[in-house]
């Protein structure tokens, strides 16, 4: 009877580890028919220009792994694409859209340049934790201003974060052209910040700074916070069910300005990592297309900020492929946004057919 008891328990544990298995396939099963069925079109797209598809997709997937610039360059786009990515999935937990992203950047980075020019003489120790969190606090103060105007008169912060991203721009135009421009450079851009704001180098060539530690860092935080803490949980429960939240006593008003101060201070936390780690100075166009390609990942890790960080890994290997395969090949690097979009699409497409199923 033993024997026979610990054979049953035996097959009972691998039926559940089998069935576990199936549902973590079925899970992951959307998203490798979504990236495969997006390069399939493309490389129709791109054989419809004449171009070698499979030469095409070997540079864009390996260049990151072939050489350690490769590698580091991908790690580089990594950071502000998974906090710009961070900046609109922790708004979302609470249910609320953060478009901002792109003028939360721009603001970081403006107030991580401010500090790292006034303040060129601080040590080191001092003057680096400073500039993020000058940048930090600016960032999470442009996401403060939708916030409250969300909070005290109900103004939906889609509308008030997009506008904000145009101000952002006429400020940053206004800084890099203005009392700190540098007269040497051909685009707006303004003096270098102090050299004791560099952030300090993990490797020195190709060179790559310590902003890949405290993205990752930042990632793990978010992680913690919103999955294993209290307030977290209420954070995603008011997303999740607004009205049962209140019934339950959360304030699900606190909840909505919080988390968008979080994200906006995320997207901070980026402008001020390219100012003080990669351009050393504000650059008009510093933001690059990183908050469009944040609320892209945000979209295809649905929303889910543990997922943004590996999410956010693949789309700087694109990125990066695009970039070799535009040297190499002549083709268009659009091809590649293409892809992304597509990606997403289809993803889209396939909550969709599973939602009509149930």
């Amino acid at each position: 009877d033993r024997t026979v008891n610990e054979r049953f328990r035996t097959i009972q544990r691998k039926s559940r580890e089998e069935r576990v298995n199936m549902t973590q396939i079925k899970k992951f099963l959307p998203y490798f028919l979504a990236v495969l069925a997006a390069f399939v079109a493309a490389g129709i797209f791109i054989a419809a220009l004449k171009f070698d598809p499979f030469k095409a997709y070997a540079t864009i997937l390996f260049t990151s792994f072939k050489t350690a610039n490769g590698f580091i360059q991908t790690l580089l786009k990594w950071v502000p694409l998974t906090l710009v990515a961070l900046a609109f999935t922790v708004p979302l937990s609470s249910g609320k859209f953060n478009i901002g992203a792109e003028g939360q950047m721009i603001v970081g980075a403006i107030g991580a340049a401010a500090v790292g020019i006034t303040c060129a003489d601080l040590p080191p120790a001092i003057l680096i934790p400073l500039i993020i969190l000058a940048g930090m606090l600016a960032g999470g103060f442009w996401g403060l201003i939708s916030a409250w105007l969300l909070y005290q008169f109900n103004i939906n912060e889609i509308l008030t974060t997009v506008l904000l991203n145009f101000v952002s721009f006429a400020l940053i135009d206004y800084v890099a052209t203005g009392p700190w421009r540098d007269p040497a450079a051909g685009h707006p851009t303004t003096v270098a910040i102090g050299e004791n704001g560099f952030l300090p180098l993990l490797v020195n060539q190709p060179p790559l700074h310590i902003g890949v530690i405290l993205t990752l860092v930042a990632a793990v935080l978010v992680y913690l916070y919103t999955d294993k803490t209290t307030a977290g949980y209420e954070l995603v429960v008011t997303g999740a069910n607004p009205r049962a939240s209140k019934v339950h006593g959360i304030n699900i008003r606190q909840m909505f300005l919080f988390s968008m101060v979080i994200g906006a201070a995320l997207a901070g936390l980026a402008g001020a990592i390219e100012v003080s780690g990669t351009q050393h100075r504000l650059i008009e166009g510093l933001h690059s297309n990183f908050p469009t390609l944040g609320l892209i990942i945000g979209l295809i890790a649905r929303g889910k900020n543990q997922s943004v960080p590996f999410v956010a890994f693949f789309i700087a290997v694109l990125e990066v492929g695009a970039s070799a395969m535009q040297r190499t090949q002549q083709i268009p690097v659009q091809v590649v946004l293409i892809m992304e979009a597509l990606i997403l699409i289809f993803i889209l497409l396939s909550d969709l057919i599973r939602r009509r199923q149930k």
